[in-house]
């Protein structure tokens, strides 16, 4: 079996948030919208992935497909929430049954959804997911164009959005209009409001007309980020071609002046760390892999999780790494199961498979 991680141990963090709200369909969050409550609102896509029943085959191959909701920054959302967390989501689906599933699985997640539109005239994504013998993923989406592309900045809830401590996105929603001037009016909101934003690229080339505009369009918000989430194949692309071992290439090309946190994720080999004070590495533990879906997204999850509950976090090295080995065993656990959000761990699940 591929080889994937976790910590080898966890100190224990800084508090959890206490409060929790419920949420329905339509239901708003009762919070004084001048107040931070620890709050993650999450912006972008959530979609269908069909993941196949057995690994190592093609689409044409595979003898059944497992339904499962995903998009990264639903995962993330979800991700909070199962940690104990408070998170929101915002986006576009299909007025369609797969769209209002996936609304109902918000809802069971105490993911607030009333930040979501749905489309009468556009479906819900859907994305076909190969698995490799190694568990990694190739990806084939139907968007043609599908309800998340199609989310207007007047359909935005600007009350929600002003109530998170942070904002969180990556950069397929940057791809197409009018969902590109919804997401950049709302990172405007959030900042103006005092959120910290986050960004996770997340990138999936064959959604982009092109490499080099892809790398146009995930750099154009780069330096807007307080906290950015990285792999070392998004380091490679986005630099064409250096070296995303190497820390200078990281500090010179990808680290900016305002920027709090900058995260580089590494798979089986945990994450690296850079602040405007610090840098370092966290490791882990070797678990079996299955599949990679959604492992990244549990691993920003918990990464939020614990800055939400503290947001100078990020000043303190030995909470960082704290919080960073947590993260990890987000991840890790995540690559135990097929799919994204049916994967996703409960803090009691990351606790009991780690060494006491």
């Amino acid at each position: 079996m591929s080889g994937c991680f976790l910590p080898a141990r966890l100190s224990k963090t800084g508090s959890k948030l206490s409060k929790r709200f419920s949420f329905g369909s339509s239901k708003k969050l009762h919070v004084d919208p001048n107040e931070k409550n620890g709050l993650v609102v999450c912006f972008g896509e959530m979609l269908i992935d069909f993941v196949p029943m057995e690994a190592g085959v093609s689409l044409a191959e595979a003898p059944g497909f497992k339904k499962a909701a995903g998009g990264a920054p639903a995962n993330v959302a979800v991700g909070i929430s199962r940690l104990g967390g408070s998170a929101a989501f915002i986006g576009k689906v299909g007025n369609d049954e797969f769209g209002r599933m996936l609304a109902d699985i918000l809802i069971k997640n105490n993911v607030d959804n009333s930040g979501m539109r749905f489309d009468s005239n556009a479906r819900t994504a859907l994305a076909f997911v190969t698995l490799r013998a190694d568990g990694e993923r190739e990806f084939m989406f139907f968007r043609n164009p599908s309800a998340d592309m199609l989310l207007r900045e007047a359909e935005l809830d600007v009350h929600l959005i002003k109530k998170a401590s942070i904002f969180h996105y990556g950069s397929i929603s940057l791809i197409d209009e009018p969902c590109r001037s919804a997401h950049l009016a709302a990172m405007d909101i959030a900042k103006k409001s005092g959120s910290i934003l986050s960004y996770d690229p997340n990138l999936r080339l064959p959604l982009w007309p092109s490499a080099e505009a892809a790398r146009k369009g995930i750099m154009s918000i780069w330096n807007q980020a307080d906290i950015i989430k990285i792999s070392e194949e998004e380091i490679t692309f986005l630099t064409e071609g250096a070296d995303a071992y190497d820390d200078n290439v990281v500090l010179e090309k990808l680290f900016h002046p305002k920027i709090k946190l900058l995260l580089v994720t590494e798979g089986s080999n945990g994450c690296r760390y850079y602040t405007q004070e610090f840098k370092g590495k966290v490791g882990g533990v070797k678990v079996d892999c299955v599949d990679t879906t959604g492992a990244g997204d549990a691993f920003v999850g918990g990464v939020l999780n614990s800055l939400a509950a503290d947001l100078n976090l990020y000043k303190d090295e030995k909470k960082l790494r704290e919080a960073l080995l947590f993260a990890n065993a987000c991840g890790a656990l995540t690559v135990t199961e097929k799919g994204a959000i049916p994967a996703l761990p409960t803090k009691q699940a990351v606790l009991q498979i780690l060494p006491k």
